[in-house]
């Protein structure tokens, strides 16, 4: 007698439809990718996820609802300054980048870097999280120069845009195969930019 068909784990398919993709990226992952990720055929992906586009979305959300919300959780934390929460986010990016048995870098920087037209949606859809990351920097030094930890003189959206492209630099030094030693070694002198508009 047959046994019964696997049951079908979503939770589970979802993680591991997640790797792939940041691993991969959105165009470079193909359905077959997915089918042999998964353990399970292309109509059953379609019946539970809809499309790989809201399979994607679903993925990036999982990201960052788990691995992806270091940033957030970092400069949401109000009883530190904005150095610590500033040098936090950079420090817990490298160890995540790094993680080893997981992909390399941040899924929201490196699933979506080149595109086709036929997918521009989801492209500047991934740029607005990205941006809305570069938000929530700026907003922290803002919140900082108000308190008065920061010279009220502080460009704080150009040292926002800074560490945000230092954070997605990070994703990429990971993804080139930077170790994490030299990635954490980087920190301190980004940090001292920050120490340069402090008050004394």
């Amino acid at each position: 007698m047959a046994g019964r068909p696997r049951e079908f784990d979503r939770d589970n398919a979802l993680k591991q439809a997640r790797d792939v993709f940041w691993t991969h990226g959105y165009e470079g992952t193909a359905l077959s990718d997915l089918v042999e990720a998964l353990g399970i055929a292309s109509a059953r992906i379609y019946a539970a996820f809809g499309s790989k586009e809201a399979l994607f979305r679903e993925a990036v959300e999982l990201y960052e609802a788990e691995e992806g919300s270091f940033a957030q959780r970092a400069l949401a934390k109000q009883d530190g300054s904005a150095r610590e929460a500033i040098e936090r986010m950079l420090t817990d990016a490298a160890e995540l980048y790094t993680r080893r048995g997981k992909p390399k870098g941040c899924m929201v920087v490196s699933a979506a870097t080149n595109y086709s037209s036929g997918n521009e949606s989801v492209m500047s859809w991934l740029a607005e999280h990205r941006q809305q990351r570069t938000a929530s920097i700026v907003e922290r030094i803002r919140q900082a120069v108000s308190s008065g930890e920061l010279r009220t003189d502080t460009d704080a959206e150009a040292l926002g845009d800074f560490y945000a492209a230092l954070l997605h630099g990070l994703s990429v030094q990971a993804r080139d195969g930077v170790p994490r030693n030299r990635l954490l070694a980087l920190i301190p002198p980004a940090m001292s930019v920050l120490a340069a508009s402090a008050k004394h």
